[in-house]
């Protein structure tokens, strides 16, 4: 079970507190108030994390940071009477009320008054006084305020809550011309009819709907005037036009120059290339031309990519002109098999066997499986033991295995997820399956390995399942380290055994190669991947490169196991990374994020904003909690390839014939 209160205190200590806020009594009092006991029944695991969460009636609780913020500027102390505008569940509410003697919190929604006093009254919060009713009208019988925040953004501040200021009271709210679009502003009220006005930068929130904010959740009448004495500050170059200004177009992916504009990393040890996604066919396109003149021009010889080691090393002996063992069968025939069994890697492979088979046997590139244990193949073995003996621990099972990804936050449906008496009751057979197929797979693969793949090696993985495949089975954010380490470890050895001047070109999701280091995964949930490794080991020889795009279709599944679907790609977020990119107006464009190339775009780009990582798994009705997570993508890649829109990969429709050796690795 999780252990709330040290969550609370790493929430503290690297989301608010880490990020800037300072004020002991900020600290302190969100250091008391149980977030956990504000989100709905079935998401209190994810009351920690470093996003809004959603509500009842359609509403949000703020990101922790955004709450710590806002009271810190608003300077709320001891003895000062406050009012909240937006109370929401009532979290902003309670933790004010540590500090403040008196808190007013009014809240336009009904049933959110009635649950957030519940809440409240349950932890004896008795010094907050909610009520239901139209906020941007203030609450004119217990004024006046010292401090007022507002948790909705309006086109001005209303006039009644300036009125409803104490003379030296401190207002802060967002405030912008478009409804979801706003600067957060603080407003101090100098004199009856004086105030001062700091900008505190760009912000997201929800509209202030009132009569004197937006008329609706999507206004169509023009903002409001500007508030007395407020004016927004001369309008800065936005990030879009930075972007643009420093992005470097792309060619068409079939030219030659496509893979050259990737030159500058050329000197690297290890080149790693991400996508956004698990089905997006200029992900793997682009990455093909970028590998092609690795390899071609600058000597790269080995591809090691996240797929299983024994199904890539059928495509290896296929692409070195390496005979086919008897036993040999096509490769990548499991779930998710379009990942893999496309046209486009198709188009590489066949390019890569072409140019190896002119050249010394000693000198022929290889393509090489990162993840030995067989991933698919393991979860299948899970799903087939529970769908036997227990047909509810198996439909738990693949829920679980839908969300394997360090993004993946579903506080909707996360409530059937809950572990069983039956789930339990299968462990130990679950496990003893999962160790036989592992033990049975590193079998294969010794009789089949070459000399990097050595007992040691296989020893340390057959060590490692148990741990592995348990962590797994129960959803545990260890199985991903586990996983990725043991990814870098298969790299490192690669690496040996190829001599000191080998060097690597590396295919995997953008969470996988992104520093993990400098995202929400580790900075949150203290998870670790290949890209961050590979910098701890090799330094500035690591070159990690990231991909995105803004809208577009991508061949995927809805759930584990399910079949292959072609879906829309929901445009980007408001404020995500994407959507700046989007917002450049270049279609398809290269981004040098290193130090020294563009460092006002960096230092810009810097502050954490939401990214997108889509997997096998998509579920664009749930894409805010299923896809995005909290990156600084400056420090996570050192360049950044982008596409605009998108499309799905071609999936290859196998008919296996034995023994058609022109048709092999695939058996079309």
């Amino acid at each position: 079970m999780l252990d709330f209160a040290r969550a609370r205190q790493r929430m503290v200590e690297r989301q608010v507190a880490a990020r800037g806020v300072h004020d002991s009594s900020v600290l302190e009092a969100m250091g008391e108030v149980p977030r956990e006991a504000f989100v709905p029944s079935g998401m209190e695991e994810f009351a920690y994390e470093d996003s809004p969460l959603p509500i009842e009636a359609d509403q949000t609780i703020s990101q922790p940071f955004i709450v710590g913020l806002m009271i810190e500027a608003a300077r709320v102390r001891p003895g000062e009477r406050v009012l909240e505008v937006g109370a929401g569940s009532g979290y902003a509410a309670a933790v004010m009320s540590r500090i403040a003697e008196d808190v007013y919190a009014i809240e336009r929604h009904e049933e959110l008054t009635r649950l957030a006093q519940g809440r409240l009254d349950r932890l004896g919060y008795h010094n907050v006084h909610l009520k239901t009713g139209d906020g941007t009208r203030g609450w004119p019988e217990a004024a006046p305020f010292e401090a007022i925040l507002a948790a909705a953004g309006g086109p001005a501040v209303p006039a009644a809550l300036q009125a409803q200021l104490a003379i030296g009271g401190r207002l802060v709210m967002p405030v912008g011309a478009e409804p979801r679009r706003q600067r957060l502003i603080k407003m101090t009220r100098t004199s009856e009819d004086q105030f001062a006005v700091e900008d505190l930068g760009e912000v997201v929130f929800v509209p202030l709907i009132g009569d004197e904010g937006w008329a609706s959740e999507t206004p169509a009448r023009p903002p409001m005037p500007e508030p007395r004495s407020f004016r927004e500050p001369a309008r800065p170059v936005s990030l879009p036009e930075m972007i643009r200004a420093a992005a470097e177009p792309l060619p068409e992916l079939h030219d030659p120059a496509f893979g050259a504009l990737i030159d500058r990393f050329a000197q690297a040890k290890v080149v790693l290339l991400g996508e956004a996604s698990h089905g997006t066919s200029e992900f793997y396109r682009a990455r093909a031309a970028i590998t092609r003149r690795l390899v071609e021009t600058h000597g790269f010889r080995i591809v090691a990519v996240e797929a299983d080691w024994p199904d890539a090393a059928h495509i290896d002996r296929y692409v070195r002109g390496v005979p086919a063992p008897r036993h040999d069968e096509p490769p990548f025939r499991r779930f998710p098999t379009w990942m893999w069994r496309n046209t486009d890697v198709e188009a590489f492979i066949e390019g890569l066997r072409e140019w190896n088979l002119a050249r010394p046997a000693a000198d022929r590139c290889g393509f090489y499986g990162l993840d030995l244990y067989n991933l698919s193949a393991s979860i299948r073995a899970v799903l087939d033991y529970l769908d036997r003996v227990d047909p509810a621990a198996g439909r738990i099972a693949r829920s679980r295995y839908a969300c394997l990804t360090p993004w993946a936050k579903e506080p909707q449906t996360y409530g059937r997820l809950a572990l069983s008496s039956g789930y339990r009751a299968c462990e130990e057979g679950v496990i003893k399956t999962l160790r036989e197929l592992l033990e049975n797979r590193m079998e294969y693969a010794r009789a089949d390995g070459e000399r990097f793949l050595d007992a040691e090696g296989n020893a340390r993985l057959v060590k490692n399942a148990e741990a592995y495949y348990r962590a797994m089975y129960y959803g545990s954010a260890e199985s991903w380290n586990l996983r990725d380490t043991h990814m870098f470890e298969t790299l490192c050895s690669l690496l040996d055994a190829k001599g000191p001047d080998a060097r690597a070109v590396v295919w995997a999701h953008n969470s996988h190669i992104g520093d993990a280091s400098k995202t929400e995964m580790g900075i949150e949930r203290e998870e670790l991947n290949i890209g961050q490794l590979c910098r701890e080991r090799f330094g500035l020889d690591a070159a990690l490169i990231g991909f995105g795009t803004h809208s577009g279709t991508v061949a995927c599944a809805e759930d584990w196991d399910e079949p292959m679907q072609v879906r829309r790609v929901s445009p980007s977020l408001e404020d995500s990374y994407e959507r700046m990119a989007h917002d450049a107006g270049v279609s398809r464009f290269l981004l040098d994020l290193r130090d020294g190339v563009h460092d006002p775009l960096r230092v810009r780009l810097l502050s954490p904003r939401l990214e997108r990582f889509i997997g096998v798994i998509y579920r664009p009705e749930t894409e805010r909690w299923s896809h995005y997570a909290a990156c600084s993508l400056p420090q996570q890649f050192d360049a950044y390839v982008w596409f605009d829109e998108t499309h799905a990969v071609t999936p290859l429709v196998t008919r296996a014939r034995a023994g058609a050796e022109d048709t092999y690795p695939f058996g079309l």
